[in-house]
């Protein structure tokens, strides 16, 4: 098989993964159902990831890299500051309206399979921790204290799990608005210590 027919099977076994395992959980989803959604024969999937594990570390990966490329690229599109913090939870809005929205595949699959499969926890950690580090810039960017990252980022992924368990799509403009008080104080000085 070629590069290329090796790269576009790949892609189509990921994109088969990533559509199954996050609306129907890693465990209700095996190989052969990949095999069906992808078109891509078993012998090949194999050749391709050699286990489910493999194939579950690859999905989460990409999955990563994409849902923080998509973030990054709609609070990029914001003024540096206040605005670009706030964008992260008009984001979050948009997302949870997206249809088969199932809350945060990182944490999903942690419930699953909590540290049964060590790599799945690791990747799910590890993408908790990029989001706090693409808060915690957006922070320094805006000029605030770095302890104001740590709400912030409690505030976006309560919205998540409140999205994922009650459907409740506003979650993510209560966070806004929470996240916008948060930066008024922070921003504003506290009494006593204005100078006289």
């Amino acid at each position: 098989m070629d590069t290329d027919a090796q790269e576009e099977a790949g892609a189509r076994v990921l994109d088969a993964a990533e559509e199954l395992f996050y609306a129907r959980g890693l465990q209700a989803v095996g190989m052969d159902a990949i095999r069906g959604a992808s078109g891509v024969s078993l012998k090949r999937l194999y050749r391709l990831y050699p286990s489910k594990d493999a194939l579950v570390e690859a999905y989460l990966r990409r999955r990563d890299e994409r849902w923080r490329a998509a973030l990054a690229r709609h609070a990029g599109a914001r003024p540096a500051g206040r605005e670009r913090l706030l964008a992260v939870y008009d984001w979050l809005g948009l997302w949870f309206a997206e249809p088969g929205f199932r809350g945060c595949a990182f944490v999903n699959s942690f419930g699953e399979l909590g540290t049964t499969v060590p790599a799945v926890a690791e990747a799910a950690r590890a993408h908790k921790e990029a989001f706090r580090g693409y808060v915690a810039e957006l922070v320094a960017e805006a000029g605030l204290p770095g302890e104001s990252t740590a709400p912030l980022v409690l505030l976006a992924e309560g919205a998540i799990a409140r999205a994922a368990v009650a459907g409740d799509t506003g979650a993510a403009h209560e966070a806004r608005e929470a996240a916008r008080a948060l930066l008024d104080s922070v921003a504003r000085p506290a009494p006593g210590d204005g100078k006289r």
